[in-house]
């Protein structure tokens, strides 16, 4: 396994549809294995492959590991599609590892329904609710080219990629330390 790269907005990579999988095969679960190690030493409870600049349409999910037991469950949606939702919304405050340091109150329907191919390419439908049918929505709107931000108004939305900005091009300056 090998830690990877999570890119930032603004990125063009990340504004990208992603494609969906052909075939779930080792070069496929290297590829989850990778997600997931990356996605654990961020740290966060999710990441779609597009945020690694692999615009498949691959995400993993492990929200139980943050929990005081740090017991690991991750969870592995190849080619999600969201089949169903509730017109009831539930409001989380999320964040995101491609818009480092911002967070916001997102509302999203509270469950949801999802058809993905599991880690081995078993066909799955998982009902979902409270913060995992956050989660999934979330890093799904990632396989759309969506970010939570694009959630918000424009004026919360713009504010937030200037501090991104303000961010890359501070932390891309030379620095010497003597």
């Amino acid at each position: 396994m090998a830690l990877k790269q999570i890119l930032t907005e603004p990125n063009e990579i990340l504004r990208q549809k992603s494609l969906p999988v052909e075939k779930v095969d080792e070069d496929l679960q290297k590829l989850i294995n990778d997600m997931l190690e990356t996605m654990y030493a961020a740290p966060g409870i999710g990441l779609a492959a597009v945020q690694i600049g692999v615009p498949l349409r691959v995400i993993v999910i492990d929200i139980a590991w943050r929990n005081e037991d740090g017991k690991k469950e991750p969870m592995y949606f190849i080619n999600p599609e969201i089949i169903s939702t509730v017109e009831t919304l539930s409001t989380y405050e999320e964040g995101c590892l491609s818009v480092p340091d911002q967070y916001a109150e997102i509302d999203r329907p509270e469950k949801c329904k999802v058809k993905y191919l599991d880690y081995d390419g078993n066909e799955q439908i998982m009902s979902a609710e409270g913060m995992l049918a956050t989660c999934i929505q979330h890093e799904m709107d990632h396989l759309e080219g969506i970010l939570f931000i694009d959630h918000l108004s424009n004026l919360k939305k713009n504010m937030i990629v200037k501090k991104l900005i303000k961010s890359k091009k501070s932390s891309s300056k030379e620095r010497i330390v003597a």
